[in-house]
């Protein structure tokens, strides 16, 4: 029997998501997620798995299934240590729980998951796939913020960047919408969700990302700030007396769209704006405002672009967005055509002008099949 199924695993602190494909071709064969982990009758990751597996067997597809070839983990930091598809060996978890400091929202309900689905299927190869991974290409001197090299190197602090697996899928379908392949392309990729990042990417490397040390940094996001000055931090700590956590929950998740006009939703805020909130209509503009400026940057960064590609749930469904993100860039070779951005799809389309220079593509992003596709091809090889 070929083995030739991956199950994805994304291991929140209080869900578990997953997914089921067969690598022969693509194919999704069950998907969900388990939510409220230590609440109710969901006692903790173990028991989460445990239902996971459940879901499965009830459509013929349990854990214990011949035809598994391998489980994928998301795991969102890899620091230096990781910059490729890893198979999950004792030495590794113990790597990977060393970089808990470097994100501890996230690193510690990856490594919980992956120990409970090695514990269900200790004979069946793990492999953990790293959000910072594609990152790992981009030179120094992008990667290396100008504060003492000893410092840095000794608390790890440099860019590292997210969303990896993201930008990798987008990067390949969009130069396969454009029926080249990847390394003839250079593109920038916006994957513009409640989280938001840019990378700029030159034939399908990765050579500049907007998210740094941690998610925080980039563009303006549904709860955080993106870029700021770094001295506001003491100079609320001075002025307003809060405390470094305080900060830090103020920056993270009461900032963003949601700081400046009390929505974090797109959609809640395109209503708004259209019945002349003043409020909304400023936290819409300084969104694009910060977008269009990345744009630039990455743009002189490629040096020649093809394509931009939105992704990620505003990117895939907010024309908005995308029409004023675009706006008045015929300089640069962007147009975008209207009736083109206008229409609704779930599947990759160009939405650029036929006069248009640059490529403007909107791509759904898939990042449980970039995940199992990269096991698979791990496992495989």
């Amino acid at each position: 029997m070929n083995r030739t199924r991956v199950l994805v695993l994304n291991s929140g602190s209080s869900s578990v998501k997953y997914r089921l494909l067969d690598m022969a071709d693509g194919a999704r064969l069950a998907s969900g997620i388990v939510e409220r982990i230590g609440e109710g009758p969901v006692a903790d990751h173990a028991a989460a798995l445990k239902q996971v597996s459940e879901e499965l067997r009830g459509q013929g597809l349990g854990l214990d299934s011949p035809e598994l070839a391998a489980v994928g983990h998301r795991v969102v930091h890899g620091g230096t240590r990781f910059t490729e598809p890893t198979l999950i060996t004792d030495e590794v978890v113990e790597e990977i729980e060393k970089l808990i400091p470097l994100a501890p929202l996230h690193n510690p309900a990856n490594v919980t998951g992956i120990k409970v689905a090695r514990t269900l299927r200790p004979d069946l190869p793990q492999v953990a796939v790293f959000d910072t991974a594609f990152h790992a290409t981009i030179p120094e001197a992008a990667a290396r913020y100008a504060i003492d090299v000893e410092t840095a190197d000794r608390c790890g602090v440099r860019r590292y960047g997210f969303h990896g697996t993201s930008h990798a899928y987008v990067s390949r379908a969009t130069a396969g919408l454009l029926g080249k392949d990847v390394s003839e392309v250079n593109t920038i990729v916006l994957h513009l969700g409640n989280g938001a990042s840019a990378s700029a990417v030159r034939g399908g490397v990765c050579v500049e990302t907007s998210m740094g040390l941690t998610p925080l940094e980039g563009l303006v996001m549904g709860t955080r700030s993106g870029d700021i000055d770094p001295a506001a931090i003491s100079h609320m700590s001075r002025v307003g007396g809060m405390s470094t956590d305080e900060i830090d929950t103020l920056l993270n998740k009461r900032s963003g769209l949601l700081g400046l006009c009390g929505d974090n939703d797109m959609r809640e805020i395109g209503r708004r704006m259209g019945e002349g909130d003043a409020a909304a209509q400023l936290a819409f503009d300084i969104y694009i405002h910060r977008l269009r400026k990345y744009v630039g940057a990455y743009t002189a960064v490629l040096g020649r672009v093809d394509a931009i590609a939105f992704t990620a749930g505003v990117g895939e469904n907010s024309a908005a967005v995308r029409e004023a993100a675009m706006r008045g860039l015929t300089a640069f070779g962007i147009e975008v055509d209207s009736v083109r951005n206008a229409l609704r799809s779930t599947t990759a389309r160009l939405i650029s002008a036929g006069s248009s220079r640059v490529a403007v593509a909107v791509v759904p992003t898939d990042e449980e099949l970039e995940i199992a596709g990269q096991a698979f091809d791990l496992v495989s090889a």
